[in-house]
């Protein structure tokens, strides 16, 4: 497979301009939710028959779904307007993470045996509340996002928070590449709406069910973070990055491997590149995969 470089697409999705945030909204929320909805149910190609909910809850859920189903293509920038500042109310009401008051791993686990573990957080929670300058997605091979309404995977929690600008860019990328992603390589892109400033995009390796794990899967797991690693690298002003738990999820990946790789190969990494980056963030959202880091670091 070709792996297509960021210095050839960076330049298509304006990487290097920063993103200006939308005020929240001033009006009432609902009737942002409204407008919207009914610029999206116009589309040529929207579902037919589509009942607008009363609840403002459901039209909520309404929109996302909307949004997560919809291929890429030209907005109205008047929508894109709304969109952003209902996002950015959102996000002020759920309320960012400030990556600079996260303890770091050394004083959590004193005797832990990582040498950069004074680099190191393991924070429990949603991944699109923190302000780390990067934050990874775990992505599919087609690099889209997730299409599935409402379902629970991170790819698609990162898509909705961000908005529709961050499938139109990974869309550019994969136009250019002309071939799908290949297992443990990575990507980037803004992050538009959510409090970080960049997202990087990698694909982990499928472990199905009641298979055993292979040497290759751990190498293409740890070639993802390494991969995050290299191009945060690349970009002037990354100085944190939160990792969510990649392959962890549908795709399979055992949670005890998974974090024992992830940690080990940032370390690794960090060890060879002293002066790279302050703090790396391992995010998790469930307390049983706060414990599998935990026992990690008291290994």
């Amino acid at each position: 497979m070709r792996h297509l470089p960021s210095k050839e697409y960076s330049s298509l999705i304006c990487l290097g301009e920063e993103f200006v945030k939308s005020p929240i909204v001033q009006e009432k929320v609902e009737l942002v939710i409204d407008e919207l909805l009914e610029i999206l149910l116009q589309e040529p190609g929207a579902p037919k028959g589509v009942e607008i909910p009363s609840e403002s809850k459901e039209k909520r859920t309404l929109l996302r779904g909307l949004l997560t189903i919809r291929e890429s293509k030209p907005l109205d920038a008047q929508f894109f307007k709304k969109m952003n500042s209902l996002l950015q109310t959102e996000l002020k009401e759920k309320g960012i993470v400030d990556v600079d008051k996260l303890e770091v791993v050394s004083n959590m686990f004193s005797d832990n045996p990582f040498s950069q573990s004074d680099k190191f957080v393991l924070w429990q929670g949603d991944i699109t509340r923190i302000n780390a300058d990067a934050i990874v997605n775990a992505a599919n091979k087609q690099m889209l996002g997730c299409f599935q309404p409402l379902h629970a995977c991170i790819d698609n929690a990162i898509h909705s928070a961000a908005g529709p600008q961050l499938r139109d860019d990974c869309e550019i990328i994969m136009t250019a590449q002309k071939e799908l992603e290949e297992t443990g390589q990575a990507k980037i892109t803004r992050a538009y709406n959510l409090p970080s400033q960049f997202v990087l995009h990698t694909v982990g390796p499928i472990v199905p069910s009641g298979t055993m794990l292979t040497v290759q899967q751990k190498e293409e797991l740890a070639s993802c973070y390494r991969s995050c690693l290299d191009l945060a690298n690349e970009v002037k002003g990354i100085k944190t990055i939160a990792f969510c738990a990649i392959s962890t999820g549908v795709f399979g990946f055992p949670k005890t491997e998974a974090a024992h790789i992830a940690v080990q190969t940032v370390n690794d990494w960090l060890t060879t590149h002293p002066h790279q980056f302050e703090k790396i963030i391992f995010n998790v959202f469930s307390e049983g995969d706060f414990n599998e880091y935990a026992d990690v670091f008291n290994a």
